[in-house]
């Protein structure tokens, strides 16, 4: 694009994302996300919609290839099929690990495929910004020593069925990868929407139980603690003090406060029994579609037909046709969300990464239950 995210960014940080300064102490990482964000979602500098099973995806999977071994990671390709809509589709997952001093396990993981092309949609938010982050982050751990080991795992198809993690966390299952992982932090989403939110698993088993019984899981197996929630909340604070913190949505009919549901990556590792956190940007304040749900993202009146304010809902609920709705969207670009909320998506992923790196590179904030 000509005029967007990047144009906006002061020199300085320019060269310092262009990798030629080779202190890796003043490099800004968070800052760096922005970058890879513009790689992943641009359609003109970058790849653009990465619908699952399309050689787009296949592209976006190359890329993060490509970018992953030149920090110097072993990448694994994890290649899979899937059945939809009575056809064989196939993608993709890239996994990589950095040892720490404990043979125990955080996994981070953030989708690289996205979907609503047809509307406009280049997944900048879902989930270009959730792989930009993640990628940021891989490439500090290079450089640092950590308290555990981290895994960060990319999965492929995502917004058709959350086909890539289920498929991790099954042949995980079945080779015995998973007794050592102690957290899983699924990153989606988590820049675009009003407010950052982290979430924990739902401690209604029912929620997740047709996820579970793919995997051939039962409640017994699962597990909705919410300690490593709460550990990234408390990270947050130590980064970006009470005000900058992540919010933890409060109590709506169907989800007690700071609980989610099984539709996202997330879901799967749940079900295996390991605690999970989950980030997005969106904004439960509003009374959407279907409730105080989180599928309406922000209460910008250009995302509505007529939004009001007051009673924070639709103008006329039976009309309305936007819903506030940034995901899967034509406002889901950069071009676009730079014009809704200037310079909100660089913060969101500089501060995501920033919280995480807290987080991983600390044995203050997550401990085995």
């Amino acid at each position: 694009m000509k005029k967007g995210i990047i144009s906006l960014l002061p020199i300085s940080i320019l060269i310092g994302l262009s990798g030629c300064n080779s202190d890796s102490d003043s490099v800004d990482y968070g800052k760096k996300a922005t970058n890879y964000l513009v790689s992943i979602a641009d359609e003109i500098e970058g790849i653009g919609a990465r619908e699952a099973s399309t050689p787009e995806e296949e592209a976006m999977g190359n890329w993060l290839y490509d970018q992953l071994t030149g920090f110097g990671y072993d990448v694994e390709v994890q290649p899979f099929t899937y059945q939809k809509d009575e056809q064989l589709q196939s993608s993709k997952n890239y996994i990589i690990e950095k040892k720490g001093a404990s043979e125990k396990t955080i996994i981070l993981a953030a989708h690289y495929d996205s979907t609503g092309s047809d509307h406009g949609s280049l997944g900048a938010t879902d989930n270009g910004a959730g792989v930009a982050a993640a990628v940021a982050i891989a490439e500090s751990l290079m450089h640092e020593s950590l308290p555990y080991t981290v895994r960060i795992l990319f999965p492929g198809a995502e917004e058709n069925g959350l086909n890539g993690s289920l498929h991790y966390v099954r042949q995980a299952l079945d080779n015995n990868q998973l007794g050592n992982v102690i957290a899983m932090i699924n990153y989606d989403t988590v820049g675009g929407g009003d407010y950052v939110y982290v979430h924990a698993a739902h401690t209604d088993y029912g929620e997740y139980q047709s996820t579970c019984e793919k995997l051939g899981l039962s409640e017994s197996d699962y597990n909705a603690d919410t300690h490593i929630r709460d550990a990234m909340l408390k990270a947050s604070i130590d980064v970006k003090g009470e005000d900058g913190k992540y919010t933890v949505h409060p109590e709506f009919p169907g989800y007690p406060e700071g609980e989610t549901g099984s539709w996202s990556d997330h879901a799967g590792f749940a079900c295996a029994g390991i605690p999970i956190a989950y980030v997005e940007a969106t904004n439960f304040n509003i009374n959407g579609k279907w409730g105080y749900d989180g599928y309406s993202q922000t209460t910008n009146s250009t995302a509505w037909d007529c939004y009001d304010a007051e009673n924070k809902t639709a103008c006329d609920r039976g009309s309305e046709s936007k819903w506030g709705k940034i995901w899967h969207t034509e406002f889901d670009r950069l071009d676009k969300l730079e014009e809704l909320f200037p310079g909100r998506v660089e913060q969101q992923l500089s501060d995501n990464v920033n919280i995480v790196l807290q987080l991983l590179t600390s044995d203050s904030y997550i401990y085995e239950k």
